[in-house]
């Protein structure tokens, strides 16, 4: 799946989808525009949370540029994984609607589990001190 096409595909799937007046109930969707229209707010949503993990590991250990950059390498190499395993998935199902909504629902469940491993790696102790942020969904 070409990263382009991907991008283009999704922001006119956005804006095709919030220039309509109907809101979609999530918990109701049926057709392939919204369960992907669904699947793209619980991506973005796993995003977020996943900035907010990344950014409270950078504080916890500012002083550690070192660590500060194995962090930020790590968190690009896992970007490229999950680039070419959800394009993977994608090609998995090119030949179905459901092929986009299949890889978005990839890269939020991988998102997912990033933001568990960055608060398992670098915002909890191995003693009874509380985290520095609650545990997260994997």
């Amino acid at each position: 799946m070409n990263n382009q096409f991907f991008g283009a595909a999704l922001v006119a799937f956005s804006l095709s989808v919030t220039a309509s007046d109907d809101p979609i109930d999530c918990d109701q969707a049926m057709t392939t525009i919204e369960v992907s229209y669904c699947a793209m707010i619980d991506l973005e949503r796993a995003e977020i949370e996943l900035a907010k993990y990344l950014n409270a590991s950078n504080q916890h250990y500012a002083d550690d540029f070192e660590l500060i950059d194995a962090i930020a390498s790590s968190q690009e190499q896992w970007k490229a994984y999950r680039e070419a395993h959800c394009n993977a998935v994608f090609t998995k199902w090119r030949d179905g609607s459901i092929r986009s909504n299949m890889a978005i629902l990839c890269k939020a469940r991988l998102t997912q589990q990033r933001t568990h491993e960055l608060w398992e790696s670098f915002l909890t102790y191995i003693d009874i001190t509380p985290p520095v942020l609650p545990e997260p969904p994997k």
